[in-house]
């Protein structure tokens, strides 16, 4: 991360030390959603189940087939 700041800061300015807050605010919340997401699932486990109760048995099928 340094050496990317080493390299930004002088081009972009305060700008970059802006864009590090607005992820680290979008990144906050985001995180809640799907820890709140997750323990709606009534198993815990397999990206299948997970996949099956948020998105439907197509969207699990494909991901059991990935696994």
């Amino acid at each position: 991360m340094f050496f990317v700041l080493s390299q930004a800061v002088p081009v972009a300015g305060p700008a970059v030390i802006w864009s590090f807050v607005v992820a680290g605010a979008v990144a906050g919340p985001a995180a809640v959603c799907y820890a709140e997401l997750a323990s709606t699932v009534p198993v815990s486990g397999s990206s299948y189940s997970y996949a099956y109760t948020t998105l439907g048995e197509v969207v699990s099928t494909w991901a059991r087939g990935r696994g």
